[in-house]
């Protein structure tokens, strides 16, 4: 074999220099590493054996202090652990105390991305049990500022990153990915995370923290989950300019560029993973995104969680709201502030559930429902200039700039923020929808908190206490006037695990809307009595799994009606098949 080896000038090897020195620590250096100068090329050797240094840096296999005694001796342990033995429930205990004492919510981060980089069970075993505490750490709000400071608290890369440098081998850089059975993808091009923006090539946070919760909350195993950032480049100049950025140094590609290398990667992934791999588009910039979903749809299953994530949440919230506004949804007006992914991917499906309800068209159910961009109220005078998922939306009005002449023109008594803009629900906003509905429906859905159009204390105390809120980051709860309104939070996490896990299950090849509307009842269906009194209409995040298995199997159940699941014959029981088939992270024992 031809060595790889570059020669040294006088014919040799680095291999052929005696190791007189003991350049390696006193150990002869036998794969000419330490002897080799920097231009010269070496080998990466590894190996593989039954040891237990290695089976301690294995993250899917390391239990610590956790392997027995028996363990110890078969896994040749012995001496590379202190003696004591734990249990998992004391590592959970343990972890979660060390936890609870850093003060700085990114510093919590960082300690859970080290726990799953370590010892994958425990990370889930901590998230699982202690989800309402540790999902603000793992997702927003904290992770806005973790993407933020990616680059610079980077340790370790985790998942996939193909940029621009792979066009032409991006099949080969997918067979790179150890594992070789994949049922969800979560990929992003960074250009619009949460409502930071273009953050390049450090959004892969949002791929890992999202299949984190397919785990955690929806079960699927984390071995068939893969995270993939594609970089084409950033125009975020502060990102261009530093010198720790992980991502190309270059201004985005765009149009044929990067939809060749988009249309390359959605074929390398199917001729690789197969025609049920389900691909979750993330934080693409609106012109994408829309344009992504629409071309692939029909060929590949695809989902996008910013336009049908984060409506099939909010439709759960309102239908499940009906008990407490009364009527129905075609009896109530809809108000948007934002017309992107969000906001017209919630107002589509809010008109297509009036539609199934009532028999309206779609064209009727949607002139209950307005919204509002940069430019004002979206009315008939301006769909020239609209973009075509806002056309739709343009309803005979004449023109309206502010949001509140909006309010008191359109008289909406449901107010949904999706602007990405903070404190837009001002003090006169939220009065005058309470001088205009007994209880105002009022969703600030914008992330990280920072951008949340009011908080929740905003919310309650301008309305006097009549106000029925909810969030896309989490609020504490308010005290006002001798009575606790505990919010709810139309968190995507709610729906987009079980969804995943109904697919996965039932072998469905695409997804369609009446998925999304299955999943939305379901979720509504979860919200107690008790709830309700509290002022919530999402359920807690404690029965999440629960939450879950009930989502996987309703969208299952609607995968089968319509002729689109695969694994034949359908279970009897698909809530009981839903739990059977999520991963659980209880240490297993090694022979």
């Amino acid at each position: 074999m031809e060595s790889t080896l570059k020669e040294l000038s006088n014919g040799e090897s680095v291999l052929d220099i005696k190791d007189k020195c003991g350049v390696a620590g006193g150990v002869e250096d036998m794969y000419g590493e330490d002897r080799a100068t920097e231009d010269q090329t070496i080998t990466p050797w590894t190996f593989s054996v039954a040891s237990g240094y290695s089976l301690l840096r294995d993250p899917h296999y390391n239990k610590g202090l956790a392997f027995t005694e028996v363990e110890r001796d078969a896994h040749y342990l012995r001496g590379l652990l202190p003696p004591s033995v734990s249990s998992q429930q004391l590592q959970e205990k343990k972890v979660m105390h060390n936890l609870r004492q850093y003060q700085v919510p990114l510093q919590r981060y960082m300690a859970m991305m080290d726990l799953q980089e370590r010892n994958e069970r425990l990370f889930y075993k901590l998230l699982i049990d202690n989800v309402e505490e540790l999902l603000p750490v793992v997702y927003t709000p904290t992770v806005g500022e973790a993407y933020q400071k990616y680059g610079s608290i980077f340790r370790r890369p985790q998942g996939l990153f193909i940029s621009l440098k792979e066009k032409g081998k991006i099949l080969e850089v997918l067979k790179n990915w150890p594992e070789k059975s994949i049922h969800v993808i979560v990929v992003t091009d960074g250009e619009r995370i949460l409502g930071l923006g273009d953050l390049g090539c450090q959004g892969m946070g949002i791929p890992v923290g999202k299949l984190s919760l397919y785990t955690a909350l929806g079960g699927v195993r984390p071995s068939v989950c893969l995270p993939i950032t594609i970089d084409v480049g950033t125009n975020n100049q502060k990102l261009l300019d530093d010198e720790f950025y992980i991502g190309l140094k270059q201004k985005r590609a765009t149009g044929q560029e990067y939809a060749e290398l988009l249309e390359e990667f959605m074929s390398a992934v199917k001729q690789n993973y197969g025609e049920k791999v389900l691909i979750q588009f993330e934080d693409f910039a609106n012109h994408n995104a829309f344009e992504l979903l629409a071309k692939y749809c029909t060929t590949h299953l695809v989902f996008n969680d910013d336009i049908q994530g984060t409506a099939s949440v909010v439709l759960a919230g309102l239908i499940a709201s009906l008990k407490l506004l009364g009527g129905t949804l075609a009896d109530h007006t809809f108000l948007f502030l934002g017309a992107g992914e969000a906001g017209t991917g919630i107002a589509e499906l809010i008109a297509l559930e009036i539609t199934r309800k009532t028999s309206v068209p779609l064209e009727e159910a949607r002139k209950k429902i307005w919204l509002v961009d940069s430019k004002g109220l979206i009315v008939s005078s301006r769909v020239e200039s609209l973009q075509h998922f806002k056309k739709p939306w343009a309803h005979d009005h004449e023109p309206v700039k502010e949001l509140i002449d909006a309010v008191k023109a359109i008289k909406p008594t449901v107010l949904i923020g999706t602007s990405g803009v903070g404190k837009t629900f001002t003090k006169v906003v939220v009065e005058a929808m309470a001088s205009l509905n007994p209880k105002p429906l009022i969703m600030a859905l914008s992330n990280p908190t920072s951008q949340a159009e009011c908080t929740a204390e905003e919310a309650y105390t301008w309305s006097k206490g009549h106000a029925i809120f909810a969030s896309g980051s989490p609020f504490d709860p308010v005290e006002f006037e001798g009575r606790t309104f505990v919010s709810g939070q139309a968190n995507n996490a709610y729906v987009f695990p079980g969804f995943g896990l109904g697919i996965i299950m039932s072998g469905t090849i695409r997804v369609h809307d009446d998925m999304l509307l299955a999943a939305s009842e379901a979720l509504a269906s979860e919200v107690t009595e008790d709830d309700y009194l509290k002022g919530r209409i999402y359920p807690p995040f404690t029965n999440i799994r629960k939450i879950s298995a009930h989502i996987a199997a309703e969208v299952a159940a609607k995968a089968y009606e319509l002729g689109l699941a695969t694994c034949l014959p359908r279970p009897s029981d698909l809530v009981k098949y839903a739990e059977s088939c999520m991963y659980t992270p209880l240490y297993r024992s090694y022979r």
